[in-house]
Formats: C-alpha cells, structure tokens, sequence
C-alpha cells in the first residue's frame, strides 16, 4: 500500500513590523499569499493548507479555492504554527511527511518544492531543506543571507553540517545560500517543537540549529534558483517586476 502523499502547509501570520499586512500585500492583482499557494498547488506533491491567524488571510484563500486553517495568534514561529495546523488538518495521523513552505515566497519554483522531498528518500535523514550556489558577491558577507555549510554527498546534496549568518566556510570552494523550506518526517516535527530554543538557534537567531544541536539530520537539496523572499517594501516592489 502506497504512504499517503506529503501535507504542505504554510504559515501565514498577518503581523510583521517591516511591511504591514504582508500576506496580503497586493502582487498582479492578488494577494502574496495566493501567489504562495498557487506555487504550492502546482507542485502537485499533496494537500495544500494555509495556516494562519488571520480571518483575511483565510478568506483571500477560500476565495480562491483552497483551504485555510485558523491557528493562535501567539506562536513564536512558522514550525509551532503549523505543527497546530497539523493537528487541525490530521488528527489521525495520516501525512507522515510535512512540508513548511514559507508565505513570503512568491517567485519560488514549483520543482523546487518537489525537490524538497528527495532526501527523506534516504531513511537516515530526518528534515530535508533547500539550498544554492552564491553567485552574487555581495551575498557573501550579507548576514542576512543564510549559509549552509555541508559535507557534499553529490553534486546536487548535501549533508547539512551548520547553518550560519556568517562568511562560511573558510578557503576555496563554493558557498550556499539556503533556502528556508522544510520537507520534516512526522515524527521530526513533533520532536522539534517539543525542544526550546536551542544556544546556537538562540545566537545565530536560526531556528534549524535547535535540530542539528539535537542530533537531527538535515540533508539539503542543491537547486538553481533562490527565490525571493518578501519582508520589505522594497522587495515587494521586486516581486511585483518578476512576476509582472
């Protein structure tokens, strides 16, 4: 008997200091959310739920045809999130694999979401994730941009060693930008958000450290393109260019 297909659920929290009412923001027409949950739909990996703790963000999807859940308003970040969403969408524990698909991503490819899920191929690994080739140099010393250092399993895997803010690693070889989407096995989530924060995670303000600190294995896929993340005015005015 075939295992049920992955649950991808995004988190969507309407509060966010930098641009108000992300989610909603407009992009062609539509809100980024929409945009979000059409690049997750087409995928075609599994359901597509919205988790949220908005009643505008639910009706902006509802409206469109897909499913939102209402979740607290008090969570400290998108895994507790969607781990309620979980709760909410299968209570009986059908979806053993879950995908937490960031809500401020509407340029990202399809096949990128696919990807996502090869490494949980593989029954070593616990929580799969994405990642990239820096080739823009002044993403290297961005410490807005988050590294993954690895060891390499192929041209296109790596085993995720750390995750850094920082210029890493030292000497030649390429750098990679990762991607913050997580493809997580069931019983991954629910050991990860059962941790608190974690010194590293605490530090570095990267929530995946909590995993690798507690000896989780996180592999990513390596792919073409990074996309997009919206948390500023600015880059709205971008998203808006690209997918005009």
């Amino acid at each position: 008997m075939a295992s049920p297909a992955p649950l991808v659920l995004i988190p969507s929290r309407l509060a966010a200091t930098r641009l108000p009412d992300k989610p909603l923001a407009d992009i062609g027409g539509e809100p980024m959310i929409v945009h979000v949950w059409r690049r997750a739909v087409e995928a075609d990996i599994g359901d597509v739920v919205v988790a949220t703790d908005s009643d505008r963000v639910a009706d902006a999807i509802s409206q469109v045809g897909g499913r939102a859940v209402l979740t607290r308003t008090d969570h400290p970040s998108g895994s507790d999130r969607i781990f309620e969403a979980l709760q909410i969408c299968d209570p009986d524990r059908t979806h053993q694999i879950i995908v937490n698909l960031q809500g401020d991503l509407p340029t990202l490819d399809p096949a990128s979401i696919k990807a996502c899920l090869v490494p949980l191929e593989d029954s070593q690994v616990d929580i799969a994730t994405l990642g990239a080739v820096i080739r823009d140099e002044a993403e290297i010393n961005n410490p807005n941009v988050v590294k993954i250092i690895g060891s390499p399993l192929s041209d296109t895997r790596l085993r995720g060693l750390y995750f850094t803010r920082a210029t890493a690693p030292h000497g030649e070889g390429p750098l990679y930008h990762h991607i913050g989407i997580y493809a997580y096995r069931r019983a991954a989530l629910e050991r990860f958000v059962a941790l608190p924060p974690s010194y590293l995670e605490r530090r570095e303000k990267l929530e995946q450290l909590r995993a690798i600190e507690d000896g989780m294995r996180i592999d990513a896929m390596i792919v073409d393109t990074v996309p997009l993340g919206v948390d500023t005015p600015h880059d709205l005015t971008l998203a808006r260019q690209s997918l005009a």
